[in-house]
């Protein structure tokens, strides 16, 4: 049961990655996640409110697929294939944590200080939710697409807008857990 627990290799995951990229490039589809919240709200009438809406969702509805495995997957990957060992994190890199009040650092995948119903529902949990949220939204709106879409699809297709918008995830990233987080926490 152990050897089930692991994560898959990059030698497997990555070509099969590739192969579906390969599919989606031949049949002329793209992937994201942002297209499946546009095509969400495509079809809850949003289009009758905003140009931006209105489309023909239809097309877009073996994307949805995504949305459902990402949900099915993330029910199976959390229930019946997590491996409940401590998480192997330099020393320093927990001491780290524990002076910005991380606890049980390295203890757990998502510490409780962040994935708690308690930590949610506080004035600095839906805070950081409602403007981390804005931002999310903002950011994939004006880059043209998601991390996920940039990264797999437009990186897969060669495009350059696609690799400017990966390089400014990574430094936005780099600037969040660098100077940004220490001063939320």
């Amino acid at each position: 049961m152990e050897s089930i627990l692991q994560p898959w290799p990059w030698y497997i995951s990555g070509p099969l990655i590739a192969l579906t990229m390969f599919i989606l490039i031949y049949l002329g589809k793209t992937f994201g996640m942002s297209s499946n919240l546009r095509t969400f709200c495509a079809i809850i009438g949003a289009g009758k409110k905003t140009e931006f809406f209105d489309f023909d969702w239809k097309s877009q509805k073996w994307n949805l697929t995504v949305v459902l495995g990402a949900v099915i997957g993330g029910f199976i990957a959390h229930f019946w294939l997590s491996n409940p060992v401590d998480i192997a994190l330099n020393p320093d890199t927990v001491e780290h944590l524990s002076q910005l009040g991380f606890d049980n650092a390295g203890k757990s995948l998502l510490p409780s200080e962040l994935y708690s119903w308690d930590a949610v529902f506080s004035i600095k949990g839906l805070s950081i939710l409602i403007i981390g949220g804005f931002l999310v939204g903002f950011g994939t709106r004006y880059a043209g697409g998601c991390t996920s879409g940039h990264a797999i699809t437009g990186l897969s297709s060669l495009q350059r807008p696609s690799l400017i918008a990966v390089i400014g995830f990574f430094i936005g990233g780099l600037i969040m857990v660098h100077l940004l987080f220490p001063l939320i926490f």
